[in-house]
């Protein structure tokens, strides 16, 4: 069962005692986010209508981030997250996300609450699709501005981080999209090249050295 800890910027995130692995960076979950998906992923994109696929909905800092930053920006999202394990309401409804944010009140829950294996709308701006699945066994129909790509460290999911897994990604991706990963490893630098993808190395955020930025 998942245990909730606070990271080092005050932000929650969740440790897996099975697997002995964080969903963020003990670090810092909330800067983590911000720094890779956020500020080096969807703000770079040039894209009026976003179409975006998350690889591992996890706690819903992601989503939740990118809901924000649509409404502010007034920039259009659809957004498409694959999960195996969606968490327990018991644990989303008490991470404190919000609290740390400048956000409207019931956002996050709202992203949580939203029906899975289809799209809801949760604001003007945002429409999010959460699909209960494995990710090595699913094809998410149509093309992708950005990926964010944030399954567990390849040491413990390394079944996520295969050549194949990043060809059928390489796939639905629209051309000059997007991939963005915590994981600078050079298994995934090789794989992700291999598959046909630009693959830059950009700083990271604190406690991380170096994050990857895969462009089609």
């Amino acid at each position: 069962m998942a245990e909730i800890i606070t990271t080092s910027d005050g932000s929650h995130t969740l440790y897996v005692p099975e697997i002995n692995e964080h969903y963020h960076s003990v670090n810092g979950a909330l800067q983590e986010s911000l720094h890779i998906f956020i500020k080096n992923g969807f703000e770079t994109t040039t894209a009026n209508h976003v179409n975006i696929l998350e690889i591992g909905f996890g706690a819903g800092l992601n989503a939740l981030l990118t809901a924000i930053s649509a409404e502010k920006n007034k920039r259009e999202v659809f957004y498409t997250a694959i999960e195996k394990y969606p968490l327990p309401q018991t644990i989303t409804d008490v991470l404190n996300y919000e609290t740390l944010l400048d956000v409207q009140h019931g956002l996050f829950r709202q992203i949580h609450n939203a029906p899975w294996n289809c799209y809801h709308t949760i604001t003007q701006h945002f429409t999010i699709g959460k699909i209960a699945a494995d990710a090595t066994k699913i094809i998410p129909e149509g093309k992708y501005d950005i990926i964010y790509f944030d399954a567990f460290d390849p040491n413990k999911q390394p079944e996520m981080w295969t050549k194949e897994i990043f060809e059928k990604i390489y796939l639905f991706t629209s051309e000059s999209g997007i991939l963005l990963t915590y994981s600078a490893k050079g298994e995934v630098k090789r794989n992700l090249k291999s598959c046909g993808f630009s693959v830059a190395i950009l700083p990271g955020p604190p406690g991380k050295r170096h994050i990857v930025k895969a462009v089609k």
